[in-house]
């Protein structure tokens, strides 16, 4: 027997409880302690100086050969518009989007799977880059950083 939850929100947690009559032994249970979890997201606010390389963590704390085992994109939204830049196979070379020419040819993949852009523009300030780490095809960590770009 199963229990299939549709539309899982976080009010779902809790023990639940599976039993049953057999016979001619009795009842037989079993319980089960449910906790959700929303997707792990954590937001920075990183500066850089305009025409200098800004280069953005994906995960903090979190270990180049941890993420190589993963699938991960990099993403840009400004407005609710949501363009991928990178995207990262285990095992494979990274993929580089074929959006906007705005990152085209100034993004590029970094050391422990960090985000590098050069030359950052004015352009890009205000933007929230987002690396998504998939572990698991229903858990998804998020980390965002919001972009300030300043003139010197």
């Amino acid at each position: 027997w199963a229990l299939h939850l549709r539309n899982v929100t976080i009010s779902l947690s809790g023990q639940y409880e599976c039993s049953f009559a057999t016979y001619p032994y009795g009842t037989k249970a079993a319980k089960i302690r449910l906790i959700i979890k929303a997707e792990e997201e954590q937001h920075y606010v990183k500066e850089a100086q305009l025409s200098q390389t800004l280069e953005i963590p994906c995960l903090e704390n979190t270990t180049s050969a941890n993420l190589s085992n993963y699938p991960l994109k990099w993403v840009v939204e400004e407005n609710g518009k949501k363009e991928e830049l990178i995207t990262k196979e285990p095992s494979h070379p990274e993929v580089y989007g074929n959006g906007s020419m705005l990152y085209k040819w100034r993004v590029h993949l970094g050391l422990n799977n960090a985000l590098k852009i050069f030359p950052t523009k004015i352009t890009d300030d205000g933007k929230v880059f987002s690396c998504h780490v998939v572990y698991h095809p229903e858990r998804i960590r998020k980390s965002s950083t919001t972009v300030r770009v300043f003139g010197k």
